[in-house]
Protein backbone atom coordinates (compact mmCIF):
# COMPACT_ATOMS: atom_id res chain seq x y z
CA UNK A 1 0.00 0.00 0.00
CA UNK A 2 2.85 2.38 0.85
CA UNK A 3 4.88 2.83 -2.34
CA UNK A 4 6.73 5.54 -4.22
CA UNK A 5 4.27 7.79 -6.05
CA UNK A 6 1.27 6.96 -3.82
CA UNK A 7 -1.01 9.96 -3.25
CA UNK A 8 -1.77 10.36 0.45
CA UNK A 9 -3.64 12.64 2.80
CA UNK A 10 -1.69 13.91 5.81
CA UNK A 11 -3.82 13.34 8.91
CA UNK A 12 -1.52 14.57 11.69
CA UNK A 13 0.75 17.50 12.36
CA UNK A 14 0.97 21.02 11.05
CA UNK A 15 0.18 20.00 7.46
CA UNK A 16 -2.86 17.89 8.41
CA UNK A 17 -5.58 17.81 5.75
CA UNK A 18 -3.19 18.41 2.83
CA UNK A 19 -2.38 16.00 0.01
CA UNK A 20 1.10 14.70 -0.67
CA UNK A 21 3.04 12.16 -2.68
CA UNK A 22 5.46 9.60 -1.29
CA UNK A 23 8.81 10.43 -2.87
CA UNK A 24 11.02 7.90 -1.05
CA UNK A 25 10.72 5.11 1.53
CA UNK A 26 13.32 5.75 4.23
CA UNK A 27 12.48 3.11 6.82
CA UNK A 28 9.72 0.71 7.86
CA UNK A 29 7.97 3.65 9.54
CA UNK A 30 9.28 6.75 7.73
CA UNK A 31 8.76 8.07 4.20
CA UNK A 32 9.76 11.25 2.37
CA UNK A 33 6.75 13.26 1.22
CA UNK A 34 6.23 16.32 -0.98
CA UNK A 35 3.30 18.14 -2.55
CA UNK A 36 0.88 20.50 -0.85
CA UNK A 37 2.80 19.77 2.34
CA UNK A 38 6.36 20.66 3.16
CA UNK A 39 8.97 18.29 1.76
CA UNK A 40 10.03 16.24 4.75
CA UNK A 41 10.16 12.82 6.28
CA UNK A 42 6.92 11.62 7.80
CA UNK A 43 5.70 8.67 9.84
CA UNK A 44 3.45 6.38 7.77
CA UNK A 45 0.94 6.37 10.64
CA UNK A 46 0.39 10.09 9.94
CA UNK A 47 -0.66 9.37 6.33
CA UNK A 48 -3.92 8.10 4.84
CA UNK A 49 -3.16 6.45 1.46
CA UNK A 50 -5.52 7.32 -1.41
CA UNK A 51 -6.37 5.32 -4.56
CA UNK A 52 -4.23 7.33 -6.99
CA UNK A 53 -0.64 6.38 -7.80
CA UNK A 54 1.56 8.72 -9.83
CA UNK A 55 4.51 7.53 -11.86
CA UNK A 56 7.45 9.31 -10.33
CA UNK A 57 11.14 8.52 -9.83
CA UNK A 58 12.63 7.76 -6.45
CA UNK A 59 13.91 10.98 -4.80
CA UNK A 60 12.23 13.14 -7.45
CA UNK A 61 12.83 16.88 -7.18
CA UNK A 62 10.19 19.34 -6.06
CA UNK A 63 9.84 20.54 -9.69
CA UNK A 64 8.91 17.03 -10.87
CA UNK A 65 6.36 16.66 -8.07
CA UNK A 66 4.94 20.08 -8.93
CA UNK A 67 4.42 19.09 -12.58
CA UNK A 68 2.62 15.88 -11.58
CA UNK A 69 0.37 17.77 -9.19
CA UNK A 70 -0.56 20.22 -11.96
CA UNK A 71 -1.62 17.27 -14.15
CA UNK A 72 -3.96 16.09 -11.37
CA UNK A 73 -5.36 19.59 -10.92
CA UNK A 74 -3.81 20.06 -7.48
CA UNK A 75 -1.61 22.93 -6.39
CA UNK A 76 1.82 22.10 -4.94
CA UNK A 77 3.41 24.13 -2.19
CA UNK A 78 5.53 27.05 -3.37
CA UNK A 79 8.92 27.01 -1.74
CA UNK A 80 11.40 29.83 -1.80
CA UNK A 81 15.03 29.31 -0.96
CA UNK A 82 16.32 31.37 1.95
CA UNK A 83 18.25 34.45 1.05
CA UNK A 84 21.80 34.32 2.29
CA UNK A 85 22.70 37.27 4.44
CA UNK A 86 26.10 38.29 5.67
CA UNK A 87 26.74 38.26 9.36
CA UNK A 88 27.39 41.73 10.74
CA UNK A 89 31.01 42.27 11.68
CA UNK A 90 31.58 43.60 15.16
CA UNK A 91 33.76 46.66 15.28
CA UNK A 92 36.58 46.54 17.77
CA UNK A 93 36.83 49.37 20.25
CA UNK A 94 39.86 51.60 20.18
CA UNK A 95 42.19 51.78 23.14
CA UNK A 96 40.82 55.21 24.06
CA UNK A 97 37.27 53.90 24.18
CA UNK A 98 38.38 51.00 26.38
CA UNK A 99 40.14 53.37 28.79
CA UNK A 100 37.03 55.54 29.09
CA UNK A 101 34.90 52.46 29.72
CA UNK A 102 37.24 51.28 32.49
CA UNK A 103 37.27 54.72 34.10
CA UNK A 104 33.48 54.84 34.11
CA UNK A 105 33.32 51.42 35.77
CA UNK A 106 35.85 52.45 38.41
CA UNK A 107 33.95 55.66 39.13
CA UNK A 108 30.71 53.74 39.61
CA UNK A 109 32.36 51.16 41.86
CA UNK A 110 34.04 53.83 43.98
CA UNK A 111 30.83 55.80 44.45
CA UNK A 112 28.97 52.63 45.45
CA UNK A 113 31.76 51.68 47.84
CA UNK A 114 31.64 55.13 49.49
CA UNK A 115 27.87 54.88 49.97
CA UNK A 116 28.18 51.43 51.49
CA UNK A 117 30.97 52.58 53.83
CA UNK A 118 28.88 55.52 55.03
CA UNK A 119 25.93 53.27 55.78
CA UNK A 120 28.09 50.76 57.63
CA UNK A 121 29.89 53.40 59.67
CA UNK A 122 26.58 54.90 60.82
CA UNK A 123 25.26 51.48 61.77
CA UNK A 124 28.45 50.57 63.62
CA UNK A 125 28.52 53.80 65.63
CA UNK A 126 24.94 53.38 66.73
CA UNK A 127 25.43 49.72 67.55
CA UNK A 128 28.65 50.28 69.40
CA UNK A 129 27.07 52.93 71.62
CA UNK A 130 24.12 50.68 72.35
CA UNK A 131 26.40 47.75 73.01
CA UNK A 132 28.58 49.78 75.30
CA UNK A 133 25.58 50.99 77.27
CA UNK A 134 24.26 47.44 77.44
CA UNK A 135 27.61 46.07 78.57
CA UNK A 136 27.90 48.61 81.38
CA UNK A 137 24.46 47.75 82.66
CA UNK A 138 25.20 44.04 82.55
CA UNK A 139 28.48 44.49 84.45
CA UNK A 140 26.75 46.54 87.16
CA UNK A 141 24.04 43.89 87.49
CA UNK A 142 26.61 41.13 87.77
CA UNK A 143 28.52 42.94 90.51
CA UNK A 144 25.40 43.59 92.52
CA UNK A 145 24.18 40.02 92.14
CA UNK A 146 27.46 38.37 92.94
CA UNK A 147 28.15 40.29 96.14
CA UNK A 148 24.89 39.50 97.93
CA UNK A 149 24.99 35.88 96.83
CA UNK A 150 28.46 35.44 98.29
CA UNK A 151 27.44 37.00 101.59
CA UNK A 152 24.41 34.77 101.91
CA UNK A 153 26.44 31.70 101.19
CA UNK A 154 29.02 32.64 103.77
CA UNK A 155 26.33 33.21 106.43
CA UNK A 156 24.74 29.88 105.63
CA UNK A 157 28.09 28.11 105.88
CA UNK A 158 28.90 29.71 109.20
CA UNK A 159 25.48 28.76 110.60
CA UNK A 160 25.96 25.16 109.53
CA UNK A 161 29.36 25.04 111.14
CA UNK A 162 27.96 26.37 114.42
CA UNK A 163 25.20 23.73 114.48
CA UNK A 164 27.68 20.92 114.14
Amino acid sequence: MIEIGRLCLKIAGRDAGLKCIIVDILDNNLVLIDGETRRRKCNILHLEPLKDVIKIKKNASHEDVKKEFDKLGLKARETKPKEKTEKPVKKRKTSEQLRKQKEEKKGKKESKAKEVKKEHSKDKKEESLEEMAGLKEEKDDKKEKTKPVKKKESKVKTEKKEEK
